[in-house]
């Protein structure tokens, strides 16, 4: 078993990431870090696919039990404003993996995963910086990525997504190490929720029968009880509608002319009040499951008695709409889609159960800077994401960004404190702004209210300045007025 390093050397090791204490030279040692009683944590990146920020109990979500995901959240923070960089898979994965706005190299979708990833990126991604600074990085599960793991530095222990995933990191987390390590397990659900409206609408279409369309694993275990109705079952066992449930006041053409797919907009006109429901009860059990797959990595951590010298970060790629404005799946510049969970927790060190619901956090971005904060790891300088370290930990940093941008398929978003503003470059009406401070369920569109002018103008100039301040290229399309 690994000896557990002394308390009082884990809060050394804080004041130096917190610039209290010069940092020595052993600390960015290859040679020393993660042998018995040594320096620097092991990391543990555990993320899930399509998980929404609101899908966790320890989040106050009464229809659904997460355990493993609340145990996370006990001994350290839960971040409530953290967003993805794009929510679809791919382009969230690969801000995820190389601190990058997709839009960097032309990826807006994930038919854009062929897209090719240039060497100044793959150079700064997650696996490469740790690999360098002697860590031992291993990555398991879904990839989803344009470059292949090897590219970003990972030996990849396993390509299963589900209970092998959580096999191989436990086996892993076993094994005997004289250095420091970084592991990613990328589950894949509940991702498999994606199946149940485009099943639904092929069934309709009388293409294929909806058995060959759906995922398997979605029907296992989602079975309804014998003898019971499909509306008796909806009304004593799944959750209400959300309070957002009806189309908003305003919403954009572009919000379906850039997401076209067939069987999104054939749900919101379709189903009924019972088939949302039924939708949101599945969602929950999926979520769930991976909870379950997610305990078995924690339990190894435990058992091999590396629990206090591991820093774990929690999140997922994007979230889903479950029903918010009657829509399903990801990529609209929705709340419920852009927000994912980001729980930061390493025992001892951060501050246990603290939630914070002040400070924009991009998952994307600031991945990479966290886990490099918390090693005493430089991070790249090209990166535009910041560490949440000392927000973890319970203290002020001593400034933070005051807007974060998110991109989608033919649309941009720039969130503020108070506001989000969205454009996009199809449609005639292509501008949103919602004051998510007295309406966060996004229930009307203020951008052509004359009240609301001036704030329309400057969101404009903050979405323009964010690109140019970061490096990153605004394309003319999303430039309105």
């Amino acid at each position: 078993m690994t000896q557990r390093v002394p308390r009082r050397q884990f809060l050394r090791q804080a004041a130096v990431g917190a610039g209290l204490l010069a940092s020595p030279r052993w600390l960015h040692s290859a040679e020393t870090a993660g042998a018995p009683g040594g320096s620097r944590p092991n990391l543990l990146f555990i993320f899930t696919d399509q998980q929404r920020a609101d899908m966790m109990s320890c989040a106050g979500n009464r229809w659904l039990k997460t355990p493993a995901m609340d145990s996370i959240a006990a001994n350290g923070a839960r971040f409530e404003l953290a967003y993805a960089v794009n929510p679809v898979c791919a382009p969230a994965r690969f801000g995820l993996m190389t601190g990058a706005m997709p839009s960097r190299i032309g990826m807006e979708e994930n038919s854009d995963i062929k897209n090719k990833v240039a060497e100044d990126i793959l150079a700064h991604s997650l696996g490469r910086i740790f690999r360098e600074a002697g860590y031992e990085t291993a990555y398991g599960g879904k990839v989803h990525l344009p470059m292949k793991t090897d590219q970003i530095g990972f030996d990849y222990i396993t390509k299963d997504e589900r209970d092998q995933l959580a096999e191989a990191c436990a086996a892993f987390l076993r094994r005997k190490r004289d250095r420091p390590f970084l592991l990613v397990a990328s589950f894949i659900n509940p991702h498999d929720i994606c199946g149940m409206a485009s099943s639904a609408y092929k069934q309709s279409q009388s293409a294929k029968k909806a058995s060959a369309t759906s995922p398997s694993r979605l029907a296992a275990g989602l079975k309804l009880p014998e003898g019971m109705s499909r509306h008796e079952f909806v009304d004593k066992n799944c959750p209400p509608l959300p309070a957002n449930f009806e189309i908003p006041e305003g919403e954009p053409d572009g919000v379906k002319q850039a997401d076209p797919r067939a069987f999104r907009f054939w749900v919101r006109e379709h189903w009924t009040e019972d088939d949302w429901r039924l939708h949101r009860w599945r969602y929950g059990r999926l979520t769930e499951q991976v909870d379950g797959e997610i305990g078995v990595v924690l339990r190894a951590l435990r058992e091999a008695g590396l629990e206090e010298n591991t820093l774990i970060v929690f999140s997922s790629d994007h979230g889903d709409m479950d029903a918010s404005h009657r829509l399903e799946h990801k990529s609209v510049l929705y709340e419920e889609a852009m927000r994912v969970p980001f729980l930061v927790s390493w025992k001892g060190v951060t501050k246990p159960g603290l939630v914070d619901g002040e400070h924009l956090v991009s998952a994307g971005l600031d991945l990479i800077p966290t886990l490099c904060d918390f090693a005493g790891v430089a991070c790249p300088k090209q990166l535009a994401g910041r560490g949440v370290r000392a927000l973890a930990e319970g203290r002020a940093p001593d400034q933070w960004r005051k807007t974060l941008v998110i991109e989608s398929n033919h649309c941009r978003a720039i969130r503020t404190a108070r506001f989000k503003y969205t454009v996009y470059d199809v449609g005639e009406d292509r501008e949103a702004l919602v004051d998510l401070q007295n309406d966060p369920g996004e229930m009307k569109n203020l951008a052509r209210d004359p009240a609301h002018r001036e704030t329309l103008l400057e969101c404009r100039k903050l979405l323009q300045d964010w690109y140019r301040e970061n490096g990153e290229t605004l394309v003319p399309g999303y430039i309105a007025g």
